[in-house]
């Protein structure tokens, strides 16, 4: 059985701020974003950023990380267009994972 890596965008509650990750258990990373006391000073914790609204699924961790490395360097409008496609709502993910 191949294992799997993720490629995510998360937002905070208002859809102002986005982050871009990539980690092996989806569904674990994006609560240690929310509940991750330990580490205050945090990108996401300190936007509240935990909303899942995009993922892309790979089976080759190299493939994971340059796709996360492309989708670092969009713009904010190449990112929008990424999740609009994908997630037309803006739907908040993180329960139908």
């Amino acid at each position: 059985m191949s294992k799997c890596y993720f490629v995510y965008i998360l937002t905070n509650y208002k859809r102002t701020v986005l982050y871009i990750g990539v980690t092996n258990n989806l569904k674990r990373r994006i609560l240690e974003h929310q509940f991750d006391n330990n580490n205050w000073n945090s990108f996401t914790k300190r936007y509240k950023v935990f909303y899942l609204v995009y993922y892309e699924t790979f089976y080759d961790i190299l493939k994971a990380i340059d796709r996360e490395t492309a989708m670092k360097k969009f713009s904010r409008k190449e990112k929008e267009t990424l999740i609009k496609e994908f997630n037309p709502e803006w739907r908040f993910l993180n329960k139908e994972i």
